[in-house]
């Protein structure tokens, strides 16, 4: 088997994994799949595996259940390719299991019987308790959200295969693990992202039409709720943290600025160490070096706010102490498109 490696889903779908049976078709499959992306990424690298001879394929995974506050396991019949469809078409396949209480010194018998429903046969049962519990290791020593397992492939010889998995570990607990770290690939971001980092903002690349820049994780948060309530959808998340440097300011509304989308920039300050006077001395300074052409709507509240609002309305630009009206405001600016 050849498999294009690229940090996204969907590979065998989009033809970068292949199997082959001679050199010859080695070389030329490899050449084909180095030469082809998969969701805008393109393929760097191979990995070259056995292949094999698959009975039965299973889908594992070992999360996170906000609902239930729980570290759940998710086991199906249905594993592979399609297990998307699965969970949205056929959802009486997808078996779920809490595992908080299952560490490593419990009785498994509790596990044992509830995976003998997916793998009656008592070998493989056995094999996949202690699949289970090695994942559940590596889940919760390693601070990850996600352990995947698909196929978990059920062979010929009647072994069970991780033939392929994923990974995603918990950003907040990343720095733990410094082997962890050594392993990230800059492929994995986007490059308004990665400069994001550079520059000491927090920011994920979305897909809608808001531009947010806001102070607080909390209050991006929540300002991203109130756009979809009032029927947007932003286009980051964006958070500039508690410095009062306008020149932050200045660096997220260049990376805001790139999208091409974007119809409307939002700001949302409610300033505490963050003083309001700062963030608009950016805004102003960031209006007159970069150019900006769309509408830019801002919220102002706490240190120094009235001295902020001053500079803003003598500027010209639209501020607002309540942040309802801010998002309601820049979402009719949304709604009547860039200004000809």
């Amino acid at each position: 088997m050849i498999k294009g490696q690229v940090l996204v889903g969907g590979r065998g779908k989009a033809g970068a994994v292949r199997a082959v049976s001679s050199k010859e078709e080695a070389e030329s499959v490899a050449r084909e799949i180095l030469a082809i992306s998969v969701k805008d990424f393109p393929v760097q690298q191979l990995l070259i595996t056995e292949m094999l001879e698959i009975q039965a394929e299973y889908y594992a995974a070992i999360t996170i259940d906000r609902e239930a506050k729980s570290v759940v396991l998710i086991i199906s019949a249905a594993g592979g390719m399609d297990i998307e469809e699965v969970a949205v078409r056929e959802r009486e396949k997808i078996r779920r299991f809490a595992m908080t209480s299952i560490h490593e010194s419990d009785s498994p018998e509790t596990l044992t019987q509830w995976l003998s429903v997916s793998f009656p046969d008592q070998a493989l049962c056995a094999q996949a308790v202690q699949i289970v519990q090695s994942m559940y290791r590596l889940f919760r020593d390693k601070d990850c959200s996600l352990v995947e397992i698909n196929p978990l492939a059920h062979t010929a010889q009647d072994h069970l295969v991780a033939a392929d998995a994923k990974i995603v570990f918990d950003d907040n607990g990343i720095e733990k693990h410094p082997d962890i770290v050594r392993l990230s690939n800059p492929e994995e971001y986007t490059a308004d992202e990665l400069e994001a980092r550079a520059t000491g903002l927090s920011f994920v690349s979305l897909s809608g039409e808001i531009g947010c820049m806001v102070n607080g994780a909390g209050l991006a948060m929540a300002t991203m709720d109130g756009i979809k309530l009032a029927g947007s959808s932003p286009a980051n998340f964006l958070d500039v943290g508690g410095s009062s440097n306008p020149q932050k300011v200045l660096d997220a509304m260049r990376i805001l600025l790139r999208n091409k989308q974007l119809k409307v920039i939002l700001i949302n300050i409610f300033g505490g160490i963050t003083r309001c006077d700062d963030i608009a001395q950016g805004i102003l300074w960031a209006r007159d070096k970069l150019g900006i052409t769309v509408p830019i709507i801002i919220r102002l509240i706490g240190t120094n706010e009235e001295k902020g609002r001053n500079m803003l309305n003598e500027a010209g630009l639209i501020v607002t102490r309540y942040m309802t009206d801010a998002i309601q405001e820049a979402v009719n600016c949304a709604r009547k498109g860039p200004k000809s």
